[in-house]
């Protein structure tokens, strides 16, 4: 028993890692275009910003599809049926396309109105164009690259995706300082990341097409089947619907934010952005426990499943103390290397030394809503997301914060409780064991 632990814990680590360095490469990939837009101007990082906001919410529909993606082709690999387990892939790469074009057509014929309701003004709007029409109307790219990584992950291969999307990034930098170099501006910055996009999506492909000699994609994997289209949607779409909640209802939150005053949503923003690398490790073992679980479930082998969550689990949570108690200890050094206005300093460190406590929570929403999705139990967690960031995160989060006037403290109470709830519901509905009895 020791020994199958012993082992499941290797093969969780080795599937994990490859996750989390590609999450740390694409948060960094998400950088770079900001990082060289601050070299033109401020209005130009204002246009990028906007672009990605709103790819955040496209992202939604992509996530979708690859979710549901990795739950059916895992338990299909996992029964050993290849023949199917191909079709699914090609028929997730079809649904795929259609869905990166529709989004691109959207992109290319409202991309005005779009931009002037995400907040764009006219002195934004001439860096916000241009960029937003070379990223956002190729978005099959992207959307294809979410896919294929899926797939690759769904059989157990977590390295290729991040060497395409450590390569990705690598490409993505050299020519950001090539194009600046020439004077192209955001269009450069745009050229730049569509084309290390396309590049990592083709490397993906390649590797689908040559991973074994039971694993590939032929012409017969993309004639269209209704029934496994159906089942990726099933899926797929409570997922979608899910990350659609919590973007909208992000941006509504930060308009909250703003309203308590400039210092706060700074501080809010700065807290935002040092908390979402603690995310990067729990993402990685869920990711992982979301294949291992289909696998499993493929096998027949419900305590297997069981047994992987729980390692899961247990190894985030070892990670998220740990940044928990970096977040109590270096409060004050963390929010300097943002900001050197002490008010905003000191508020920044008030927010990381609370959230520090509620670590473990955040891994048991990471890990357990993962091991749901990939046992096709997608429903429960989009339930439990709508409830957490509409009713507790805004509504409570605007009584605590407006209301009460515990200002940015009441907002972050709000999402401490959150993760709280979220992580007892997940639980409580991981535990009755109804994703046992899901078929897809």
């Amino acid at each position: 028993m020791k020994r199958l632990k012993k082992e499941e814990i290797l093969t969780i680590l080795s599937l994990s890692f490859p996750i989390i360095i590609e999450n740390i490469l694409q948060t960094l990939l998400g950088t770079t275009d900001t990082y060289f837009a601050g070299k033109l101007a401020d209005n130009a990082i204002a246009g990028i910003s906007i672009t990605n906001i709103i790819m955040n919410i496209f992202i939604s529909f992509f996530t979708a599809i690859s979710i549901g993606t990795t739950a059916v082709v895992s338990r299909n690999y996992g029964k050993q049926d290849y023949k199917k387990t191909n079709q699914i892939m090609g028929q997730s790469i079809l649904v795929s396309i259609i869905i990166g074009l529709l989004v691109g057509l959207i992109c290319l014929f409202f991309y005005r109105p779009i931009l002037y309701v995400s907040g764009a003004d006219d002195s934004v709007l001439k860096f916000a164009i241009p960029y937003y029409l070379i990223v956002a109307v190729p978005s099959v790219f992207l959307c294809l690259q979410l896919v294929l990584s899926s797939c690759l992950r769904a059989i157990k291969d977590t390295k290729t995706p991040m060497y395409a999307t450590g390569f990705s990034n690598i490409l993505n930098i050299l020519l950001d300082m090539l194009f600046i170099n020439l004077g192209m501006g955001v269009i450069g910055l745009a050229l730049a990341t569509t084309i290390s996009r396309i590049v990592g999506m083709f490397i993906l492909l390649f590797k689908l097409q040559h991973p074994d000699n039971r694993i590939y994609l032929s012409k017969n994997s993309f004639i269209i089947n209704k029934e496994i289209i159906s089942s990726l949607l099933f899926i797929g779409l409570p997922a979608g619907i899910e990350k659609i909640i919590m973007r909208v209802g992000q941006l509504i939150y930060n308009n909250m934010i703003i309203s308590i005053g400039v210092s706060a949503y700074v501080a809010h923003n700065i807290a935002g952005t040092i908390e979402s690398y603690a995310y990067i490790p729990a993402m990685g073992f869920g990711l992982a426990i979301s294949t291992l679980i289909g696998i499993s479930i493929g096998e027949n082998n419900f305590k297997q499943a069981t047994c992987s969550t729980w390692i899961g689990y247990f190894l985030a949570c070892v990670c998220m103390v740990i940044i928990g108690l970096i977040f109590y200890i270096f409060a004050m050094p963390l929010a300097s290397i943002f900001t050197s206005t002490k008010e905003v300093q000191f508020l920044v460190a008030d927010v990381l030394r609370l959230i520090a406590f509620f670590q473990p929570f955040s891994a048991l929403v990471q890990v357990i809503t993962s091991a749901l999705q990939g046992a096709g139990d997608t429903k429960f967690p989009m339930y439990s997301t709508f409830l957490g960031i509409w009713g507790i995160r805004l509504g409570l989060g605007y009584f605590l914060a407006i209301t009460l006037n515990y200002g940015l403290k009441g907002v972050w109470y709000a999402y401490a409780l959150d993760l709280t709830i979220r992580g007892i519901l997940l639980l409580i509905r991981f535990n009755r064991g109804k994703w046992k009895t899901i078929t897809i």
